[in-house]
């Protein structure tokens, strides 16, 4: 599983490469900070502090890498006590954390033989050219250091082009002996072309580089790390105080509606209210006052009539209990009334032996106010 997921790293990684967003972006952050401050264009180009360690002639050179002043000449022919003080002086004032000493070698010193690998094979690049060193060079694995880069050539479909990069343990082991006598212990091995340019290549092996733990990154990764957990914790704030305010607005609108539902009823029973009064009183204005029907009836019944209950109701309806000579005439006489209309006696007409005269009960109706007037 974790050799899968690293050849899955390097096959992206190598793509990487071969694509030309490392150009654009290294051209576009270029041209950035160019319109930059020159403070602030430094301290975003700041980083590890590269030291070029060369050895020529007996002489070993110490020389920086960001301004390319020459720290230190020191000469094989001092002590070894006074050539490691004069490295130590050369290194005063850089940091050790920050420090990367790059030893740097001619390219005279090395071989370069160009590769065709499928594209399949170059993520274990550094493996595949190590069994292609005893064909493409005069050594033996084990008597060269060597580096793996990608090609800028062009290479078949489904191919990549590789360089790889040979110097003999001949002329780099004694290199690496003169700076360990000097307390040096270099990071990476690089290669420098005639225009002063570096190769781009470690020729040290993976398992002789230093293990360094850059204290600074850490504390970058903890601060970023923090920096997320408040930005999660601030948000996180941020939607219980949506979520709060949210709620409180929910209980705002439900009693805002339960009022409009509740004045919505008010109104709805205020209208039916309001309704009913103006049907009773259209009932009202459309049917005679009690005096009309009292007077109608006094000026159409019969002298010989008497009355023991007369009964108005609200929906026009009369009745009317009483005594009279000839009771079944009563109906004809009040059919001609232009208040009272469908007079009816109501059950059986009985005589009153005390009076001589027949109990009656007559229902009948009242006629509206629009109707008798039409008459």
């Amino acid at each position: 599983m974790a050799s899968a997921t690293t050849q899955s790293l390097e096959r992206a990684k190598l793509a990487w490469r071969r694509s030309p967003l490392p150009a654009f972006l290294r051209w576009w952050g270029g041209e950035l900070t160019a319109v930059l401050p020159v403070r602030l264009r430094e301290w975003i180009r700041r980083g590890p502090d590269v030291l070029w360690l060369a050895a020529h002639d007996g002489v070993a050179t110490v020389r920086r890498a960001r301004s390319g002043a020459t720290l230190a000449n020191i000469e094989s022919g001092l002590p070894e006590d006074a050539q490691r003080a004069a490295f130590a002086e050369a290194c005063r004032g850089i940091d050790p954390d920050d420090r990367r000493l790059l030893l740097v070698v001619p390219a005279a010193q090395v071989l370069v033989r160009r590769l065709v690998v499928p594209a399949a094979a170059a993520a274990e690049a550094r493996r595949v050219a190590g069994y292609e060193i005893d064909r493409q060079t005069p050594f033996k694995p084990d008597q060269v250091y060597y580096a793996v880069r990608v090609s800028r050539d062009p290479a078949p479909s489904g191919h990549v082009a590789l360089d790889l990069v040979v110097a003999p343990k001949s002329g780099i082991d004694p290199l690496l002996e003169r700076f360990a006598a000097l307390g040096a212990a270099p990071d990476a091995i690089d290669v420098q072309g005639g225009d002063g340019a570096l190769a781009g290549v470690d020729l040290l092996p993976p398992e002789r580089r230093p293990r360094r733990i850059d204290g600074r990154r850490r504390t970058n990764w903890i601060l970023l790390a923090a920096c997320v957990l408040l930005v999660v914790l601030v948000l996180s704030q941020w939607l219980d105080n949506r979520r709060a305010a949210l709620a409180a607005m929910q209980a705002d609108v439900d009693a805002m509606r339960a009022k409009a539902t509740q004045s919505e009823q008010l109104r709805a029973q205020l209208t039916g209210a309001i309704a009913a009064s103006r049907f009773l009183v259209k009932r009202k204005a459309e049917n005679p006052s009690a005096l009309t029907v009292l007077d109608d009836l006094t000026r159409r019944l019969p002298d010989s009539a008497w009355l023991d209950m007369l009964t108005l109701d609200d929906s026009g309806g009369l009745d009317i209990k009483g005594e009279a000579a000839k009771a079944a005439a009563l109906v004809d006489t009040l059919g001609s009334s232009g208040v009272l209309q469908e007079p009816k006696l109501q059950g059986v007409i009985q005589p009153d032996p005390a009076t001589g005269k027949e109990r009656f009960e007559l229902v009948a109706r009242i006629r509206q106010t629009q109707a008798a007037d039409a008459r």
